[in-house]
Order: structure tokens, then sequence, then C-alpha cells
């Protein structure tokens, strides 16, 4: 029979044979095991193509979080206050990404701290069930919102915003990108929400850089913004930071993990998470953004030279107003001279070594890079291969 002190001597050492395991381990390429193919981001942060890098700062102060045990609420609290005195706004929390944000943040709106209501939605029975927005608004993303319960109230103007209002709206949500679009301004937007006593929210998710955003849309007046941590900001790719006003983060919090019985107990934010996205704000806050937009526009010349090189190519440079506010380098050309479409250029560079991928706003018309995610030199070889592939193309 196995006595009770030696199988704790043996408990005792597992961290340390743990420890041991992993740093063996450190060198192993699991990516390359798996036979899954990197490829040259010259695309941008979408998530399906896993947004941006970490740096390594970030990702030692997650590797030492992960070494240690706290209580989760007390690190959302530190986080949450350092966050929120960074970005001069009354509170802040750590997110599943932005869309989890959209969650719990409606979910504040409807549930405040009734914990009665924290347990039943998304029955919003004798609740308030709808979310104003412009139609123009209306994206994807509102499936976060509309996963509360809601029903999304479409408005065009003004008047149709003020007879929209009533006991059972919940909240008023703006999509930042799609500001222009609307009828109804983004300073108007929040007058509104103010007369009527709705919450306001908005949707910046992709919305850094400029990192003056981070600061703007809390102190215009939104009771509740959103930012994606793993896109400009290059936080862990499933964190995110909820803004705004402190009643609304304390009920957001109150409707997720770890509380069990709540509707968004699934959207988990664990230590490493909270740690990285701070770390990962106080390193974008401190970035030289000046040097950093250089380098980008260096990039995108070293793209341009190598493949105007091609008969019959042209270039254009597009900086999106909102949303991805970096360089956008498109590539159009006679495609009687270049018998090659842009969408197979895209493909060609894919199932090239290294692999690369361009931008999924690449049509038959045009060929699009971004080069903010790109690594040092990749932008050289970005240049040597589209410019490769249509010089071939072109006989």
């Amino acid at each position: 029979m196995v006595g009770r002190r030696p199988f704790l001597g043996a408990v005792g050492s597992l961290p340390l044979a743990s420890g041991v395991s992993l740093a063996a381990s450190a060198k192993r390429d699991v990516l390359k095991e798996l036979g899954v193919r990197t490829f040259i981001n010259a695309a941008g942060t979408y998530t399906a193509l896993t947004a941006s890098l970490m740096p390594p700062e970030v990702m030692e102060a997650m590797k030492n979080a992960s070494r240690k045990y706290v209580n989760i609420n007390e690190l959302q609290d530190a986080v949450g206050k350092r966050i929120a005195e960074l970005l001069e706004c009354e509170a802040a929390m750590v997110t599943s990404g932005a869309a989890g944000a959209l969650t719990v943040g409606t979910a504040a709106c409807i549930t405040g701290k009734d914990h009665s209501r924290i347990l039943r939605i998304p029955d919003l029975t004798g609740m308030k069930n709808e979310v104003i927005t412009q139609k123009a608004h209306r994206y994807g993303y509102d499936h976060a919102v509309r996963a509360c319960g809601v029903r999304m109230v479409e408005v065009e103007t003004a008047d149709e915003f003020e007879k929209a209002c009533s006991d059972r709206t919940a909240m008023a949500l703006f999509f930042n990108d799609a500001g222009p679009r609307g009828k109804i301004s983004i300073e108007q937007f929040i007058q509104l929400g103010k007369k009527h006593g709705v919450a306001t929210f908005n949707d910046a998710s992709a919305d850094v850089p400029p990192v003056d955003n981070l600061k703007k849309y809390t102190k215009m007046g939104f009771d509740l913004v959103t930012f994606s941590g793993g896109k400009g900001l290059c936080g862990p790719q499933s964190a995110g930071m909820l803004l705004g006003r402190k009643d609304l983060i304390e009920a957001a919090r109150m409707n997720t993990s770890p509380n069990s019985d709540t509707l968004a107990r699934g959207m988990k934010v664990n230590k490493e998470e909270m740690v990285g996205m701070l770390v990962a704000l106080e390193m974008y806050l401190r970035r030289d953004h000046a040097a950093e937009a250089r380098e980008w526009d260096k990039r995108v010349e070293t793209i341009r030279k190598s493949v105007l090189r091609v008969k019959s190519v042209t270039s254009e440079i597009d900086l999106p107003q909102i949303a991805n506010h970096t360089p956008h380098l498109k590539f159009k050309w006679d495609q009687n001279v270049v018998k090659i479409t842009p969408p197979e250029v895209a493909k060609a560079l894919r199932a090239g070594t290294p692999s690369i991928e361009a931008c999924p706003a690449t049509n038959r018309n045009q060929l699009v890079f971004t080069v903010w995610m790109m690594q040092q030199g990749d932008a050289e070889v970005v240049a040597k291969r589209v410019f490769e592939i249509l010089k071939k193309a072109a006989g």
C-alpha cells in the first residue's frame, strides 16, 4: 500500500517536473509539427488571420502571470482601475474581445445590478428589450448585442430616434466606422441619448490608430466604448476593453465570468489575458506613433516602386477614414497586358514560399495590401514576389 506521505511528496514534485518539461519543449515549433502554414501578413488585423502579433514584453508578462494564482475579481479590479487611469475614463474592464464587450455591455444596460434580472437574461419579460441603432449602422457584429435577447430598432433621423425612445429602450448602439454613413452625427447621437436617458454604446473596435481615439469617445460622452485588444493595440487576440460609466462596468462584470449563472459565463477572460491587455495598452501609449507611421510609408514605397516596374500597373494609396486607419496600397493593371487577375495574384502569393496574405479587400479590379502588421524585411519579400508574378504574367 502506498503511504500518504510518499504520495504527497510525489505530488509536490509535479510542478518542478512540469517546469522541466516546459523548458525542454520551449523550442518546439508546434505549428510546423501540425503542418499549419504561417505567412507574411500583408492583409491587416483580421480575426481569421489571427490579427496582430504580441510584443515580447506582453508575452513575458503573460508568462509570468501564468506561474501564479490570483483572485480573478481582484485582478480585474486592479487592471480595470489602471486602464481607466491611463485612458482617463470612469471605469474599465478587460473583456473577451470587442464582441464580448458588446454582449456584456448590452446586458449591463438591460439588467443594471439587479441580480434577479441577471439570472433571467436573455428572457427579457418585464425588462427593457430594445436597442436603437441607425439603419446604416447595422452590421454582423450586432449579433453579439442581439444575443442578449433584444430587438434592434432601426432609425434614420434624429426625429425617428426620439420617437423610438420608450420605457422598453435599453441602449442605443453606434458603430463608429459607419459614422459618416448615418444621418445622425456622432455628437447628435450622444445628445439624443442623454436627452432621453438612454445609454449610448460606441463600437470602436478597429479604430486604433490614431492613439487619441482611446480617450476620445468616452470624453465625448458615450456611456460605453469598446476597443479590440488584438488589433492595433497588439494585445491578446481574445481580449478587448470595455470603457465607460462605473455603474455600467460594474453591471457588465456581474453578467459574466467568474459569475456562474450569467449570460456571458462562457466569455471568460483569464489572468494572462488581463495582464497582457494592460501591458499591451501601456506599450501602445508609449509608442512613437510618428516614427511608426514613417516606417509604414517606407514599406509602402518599397512595394510600390518594385511593382510599378511592370508595364500598365498603376497604384493608389488609400487611408481609411476611421477603422483600420493605416495605409492601404492598391494596384491595378490592364489585364489584357498583364494576363492575370488580382485574386489570382493573391492565390499565387498564398501558395508560394513564404506564404503571403493580401488584404481581403482584393477583388477582380484591384490588388490590396496593408503593411502595418508586417515584420522587418517582409515588405522587401512582398515587393519581389508581386513583381515576379506580374512580370511573368506580362510575358
